[in-house]
């Protein structure tokens, strides 16, 4: 008999050192899973006929990687197994921020979550696709809310009853100044919008001249920078002066920013996408250590078309370097892709699902864990809602359903959508 005097096979982490910054553990704890939560973290669980065993001594267990910036099956994708590769790294939460994201996108990803993804998948769409319908401001507000009529929707959204029934699923919206450039008046409409339909709104920041005009336009809303150490790689101005008016920014209350891991490391991490010039790396690394950024994103996967600036390989890497270097402190270094994202999503959509249940590997959180070798600096084992999607950077095809669609609303682990081409619904 089980736990609970049933016959339930658990998971169980057994001797790894547990570093978990939003519950202040860092010490050696065996974790037990029921399903695809914890349900106990103690400091010897005795297993029982039929529970799997992980030994994970010698091992660090943190919290599942949340990327808050990766592009998964994004644009131009072919074939590359993106989000795979993302598991294989240790991310298990992923949202995905394409600028050309349309209302489709919770529809297309959400399909393939259905069917079969090793992590949880959310989605920002894209600023000029969202002010590209029929819908005006307060229409758009009632459907990110969820609470737009099928009428309306019909009318004026889409013919597609599968994206109506979707397009409300997303996390935020993103300006992109590399894709479009997009009027004044229609940047004070999505100012609007995502502060009344509690989104967040993210920005691409590289050119440092647009972003400070983003930031004048906000009036008092909340604005996050898109992998804001882009801009000390000199593409758009001189490099340190633009990461000096990054880090300016934010030390404001209404704007949040996040770095990229590969743009951290020292001599540039993965080397495929844009170099900060070390002065500015070394700002950057400062604006870390007092607490003004609390956000590390890959941006790009090793596998992806659309490689952006990074490299979902160099997250742990980066991470465990913060610490070597004593840049922050371990806790706090892991906390920049665990609890500080989830606690951000969870202010700025209002959804506390994103503190209770992410980011931390406290009793009823969803099992989403990344257990870390130090020394060799890569994901031994990733377990996403319960499931091992991956072992020593190999994807496991037994861990394809795992992942859940996560938006400004509560987790939905079906979108409802992957199957309905293969059975009628009787």
């Amino acid at each position: 008999m089980g736990r609970h005097g049933t016959c339930t096979r658990h998971t169980i982490l057994k001797h790894g050192l547990l570093i978990d910054p939003s519950n202040g553990i860092e010490a050696v704890k065996d974790i037990v899973i029921e399903d695809d939560m914890i349900l106990e973290v103690c400091d010897t669980a005795a297993a029982e006929k039929g529970d799997c065993v992980i030994d994970c001594a010698g091992l660090e267990i943190w919290p599942g990687l949340i990327d808050m910036h990766l592009h998964v099956s994004d644009l131009f994708e072919i074939h590359t197994n993106t989000a795979y590769g993302a598991a294989e790294d240790g991310v298990t939460t992923a949202l995905s921020p394409g600028a050309g994201n349309t209302f489709m996108a919770p529809a297309l990803l959400g399909a393939e979550m259905d069917r079969g993804l090793p992590l949880n998948v959310g989605v920002f769409l894209g600023a000029a696709n969202v002010l590209g319908t029929r819908l005006n401001e307060g229409e758009l507000v009632e459907l990110f809310r969820g609470t737009l009529g099928q009428e309306e929707k019909e009318r004026k959204l889409s013919h597609n009853s599968i994206v109506n029934h979707t397009a409300q699923y997303a996390v935020g919206i993103k300006e992109h100044m590399g894709h479009f450039l997009l009027p004044d008046e229609k940047i004070l409409q999505l100012y609007t919008l995502t502060d009344k339909a509690h989104l967040m709104f993210t920005s691409h920041t590289q050119d440092i001249d647009h972003t400070l005009h983003l930031f004048d336009m906000a009036k008092g809303r909340h604005l996050h920078l898109g992998h804001a150490n882009a801009a000390g790689c000199g593409t758009h101005g001189e490099a340190v002066w633009a990461m000096k008016q990054v880090i300016g920014l934010c030390r404001q209350k209404e704007v949040s920013g996040e770095f990229v891991t590969t743009m951290l490391r020292e001599g540039g991490g993965s080397r495929e996408g844009l170099k900060m010039t070390e002065p500015a790396r070394q700002m950057a690394l400062e604006a870390l250590a007092e607490h003004i950024v609390t956000i590390a994103v890959s941006d790009g996967q090793n596998q992806s078309t659309m490689k952006g600036f990074g490299d979902t390989r160099d997250n742990i890497p980066c991470l465990l370097e913060l610490a070597e270097h004593k840049v922050l402190s371990k806790m706090d270094a892991v906390a920049l892709m665990t609890c500080n994202p989830a606690k951000l999503l969870a202010k700025r959509t209002r959804n506390e699902e994103w503190r209770s249940r992410y980011g931390h590997l406290g009793m009823g959180a969803y099992a989403n864990i990344t257990v870390v070798d130090p020394k060799r600096k890569y994901a031994v084992y990733v377990l996403t809602n319960g499931k091992l999607v991956s072992f020593e950077k190999r994807y496991l095809r037994l861990g394809g359903r795992a992942g859940y669609w996560v938006s400004k609303f509560q987790t939905k682990k079906s979108m409802g959508i992957g199957e309905l081409p293969m059975y009628d619904i009787i």
